[in-house]
């Protein structure tokens, strides 16, 4: 069947437009781009390759849940123990030292824009005048500085997941990063590396997939390289390639 599916070759279309028999409507980039560690959120598709349905009762998923919640206060009451929240901060604590000890302790831990400590300080508690005084002043003495934490996120995010230019923008966006910042970081990006990065996934996925009919292989590929983010003329661009190097289409 591999063989005999060379001579209907898909990507008989235009270079860098979609086969024929794809709907456009699979690949969109769904909410779920570049998030945890599927490629997307299950489908008939994933019954087919193999997996199976989860079959966990009722009890087991409340004990799961209930073993969760206590985590959580764990960890919360262990938080709080570090960064009291304003209400238990003592009359006599400074309320600016109180939010500039949660932001730096936030920063320890690791990498945050400024949407994301203002959003933390709201939670613990603490005044928006006196937060945005706090970090303006760790902006003014480059502790917050979301060019410099979109760079790092970028580079993370095309290393760790493999995360193309549509996916690490939503990414950005989803840490509050403003826009133009994005904008601005998103042309380091270079295209053929962008492109190699969509080959690599490419590669890997379609070893997965032999003895599959090459429209079949074609869409999951497409569907895979759209919740990861790139566009569809590199894609499908380096779908067809790839396909059509792929021994098992080769013509007898």
């Amino acid at each position: 069947m591999a063989r005999g599916s060379a001579a209907m070759n898909p990507f008989d279309s235009a270079p860098d437009s979609p086969p024929d028999f794809v709907d456009p409507a699979e690949v969109i980039v769904g909410p779920w781009a570049g998030s945890g560690d599927r490629d997307g959120p299950p489908s008939s598709a994933d019954a087919s390759d193999g997996a199976v349905p989860s079959r966990t009762g009722p009890a087991k998923r409340r004990s799961r849940a209930a073993t969760s919640d206590r985590g959580r206060r764990t960890a919360r009451q262990a938080r709080n123990d570090r960064e009291p929240p304003f209400d238990k901060a003592g009359d006599d604590a400074d309320p600016y030292d109180v939010a500039r000890t949660i932001a730096l302790r936030q920063l320890t831990s690791a990498p945050r824009s400024r949407k994301q400590l203002a959003d933390k300080l709201r939670e613990r508690g603490c005044d928006d005048d006196i937060a945005a005084t706090v970090l303006d002043r760790l902006e003014e003495v480059g502790l917050v500085d979301d060019a410099a934490y979109a760079a790092t996120l970028i580079q993370s995010q095309q290393t760790r997941r493999g995360l193309g230019r549509q996916g690490i923008s939503q990414e950005l966006r989803r840490k509050g990063v403003a826009s133009e910042v994005i904008d601005e970081q998103l042309e380091s990006i270079d295209d053929d590396d962008e492109r190699e990065r969509a080959q690599a996934l490419v590669d890997k996925k379609l070893r997965s997939m032999h003895g599959l009919d090459a429209t079949v292989q074609a869409r999951r590929l497409a569907g895979m390289l759209a919740r990861k983010g790139y566009s569809s003329s590199i894609a499908w661009s380096v779908i067809r390639e790839a396909i059509a190097d792929a021994p098992e289409h080769q013509p007898d």
